[in-house]
């Protein structure tokens, strides 16, 4: 079953071999930038490469300051905690995510919301997020409450799934009629635009991720992206230690984070951006070649968007149903060629399950369906 998308994947990658989901793709500078960390021995916190990578990415993306963390879900805490999410307040977000997103709300000790998501990005929907608000939201002194629970609700965290930007206009006025801090967990989407705007720069802030599986790699690392300049200061303040600059003293003046991207690691990403640009052609040829593989048949490949430009990090189809999904895992991964499903539902583990939700009929039906398959670089 299924013998004709398993060779037809194997003769794109043009291997008979075990073919990965997503490897990492090294061709460029890294080898020499690791090895120029390891001969000044500046591998660690402090190193040239560490400015450097926030500059360039900053300069990708058009955000008006970077700051790199030790990984994406680390800049999704501390990117809540500059937006004012304090213990016991509530925070919107969907149940179709990686778990980093619900687990970063909860280090704070705030409760997450999940609410609905649209089919075409497979991201939080602002209909939904606007629907739940008009019958379970309050605005008193401009401040957004649970009428219910009487908690503060202090921030939405939408997820770029797969690297699909969400519906960012809609959303962001959704936000701000009800004052609520947008913060964009865009840890897959680097690359991704919305209307010609990179993703991670509508929100106050936002988290990128560079773990191994991600479009381009640190190893491990994160990211955090600021329209606000002066923010992304204090932001970086925070992350490392929150130290005050002194010849030898040791004086700190907040509690801070032990946050801080090595050198080593920051090598590595700036060798990646250097091949950025093809990585993201190379990954688009093969979304391409795999819609038009798809084309009229009874399973829909995922694409990009209206007024979207996809980075494509991950590939995906939606399956007939369960059953075609569960067949379609089961075939592909006995012949070697590795496909999952979607994430568990956040709303569906032990740790969550008592949170709220909306119907999450959207959610629950791609849960059901979706698939991902490989989408490495050739």
């Amino acid at each position: 079953m299924y013998q004709d998308i398993i060779s037809f994947v194997k003769g794109h990658y043009n291997t008979t071999d075990f073919i990965p989901l997503h490897a990492p793709y090294f061709h460029g500078n890294e080898k020499k930038y690791l090895e120029e960390c390891i001969d000044t021995t500046f591998v660690s916190s402090v190193g040239k490469f560490v400015d450097r990578f926030e500059e360039m990415v900053a300069a990708y993306t058009g955000a008006a300051k970077a700051v790199v963390c030790v990984n994406g879900t680390n800049a999704l805490h501390m990117a809540m905690m500059l937006v004012g999410v304090e213990r016991d307040d509530e925070v919107i977000t969907q149940a179709l995510t990686f778990i980093a997103t619900a687990n970063a709300i909860s280090y704070i000790g705030a409760h997450p919301v999940f609410l609905d998501v649209d089919l075409d990005t497979l991201g939080l929907s602002p209909k939904a997020v606007s629907s739940w608000l008009e019958n379970n939201a309050v605005l008193k002194d401009g401040v957004c409450y649970n009428k219910t629970t009487n908690r503060r609700i202090s921030a939405c965290v939408p997820m770029h799934t797969f690297g699909h930007p969400v519906h960012l206009d809609e959303l962001v006025s959704v936000c701000e009629a009800w004052n609520i801090p947008l913060v964009e967990d865009a840890a897959e989407s680097l690359g991704s635009f919305y209307n010609g705007k990179h993703t991670g720069t509508f929100g106050k802030v936002s988290a990128i991720s560079f773990n191994g599986n991600k479009t381009i790699t640190t190893g491990g690392g994160g990211m955090l992206l600021f329209n606000d300049a002066e923010l992304g200061t204090y932001a970086k303040h925070l992350t490392t230690q929150a130290k005050v600059p002194h010849k030898w003293e040791f004086v700190h003046d907040h509690i801070g984070y032990n946050y801080r991207m090595p050198n080593v690691n920051a090598a590595l990403g700036c060798a990646q951006m250097e091949e950025l640009e093809y990585i993201l052609s190379n990954k688009r040829e093969t979304a391409n070649a795999y819609k038009a593989f798809f084309a009229g048949s009874d399973i829909q490949f995922v694409s990009e968007p209206e007024r979207c430009q996809s980075n494509y990090w991950l590939n995906a189809v939606i399956m007939p149903d369960k059953s075609a999904q569960l067949a379609f895992l089961e075939s592909t991964n006995t012949a070697g060629v590795m496909t999952r499903p979607i994430w568990e539902l956040m709303n569906r583990l032990p740790m969550f399950e008592s949170c709220q939700t909306d119907d999450l009929v959207n959610t629950q039906w791609l849960a059901d369906r979706v698939v991902n398959i490989p989408s490495s670089v050739r």
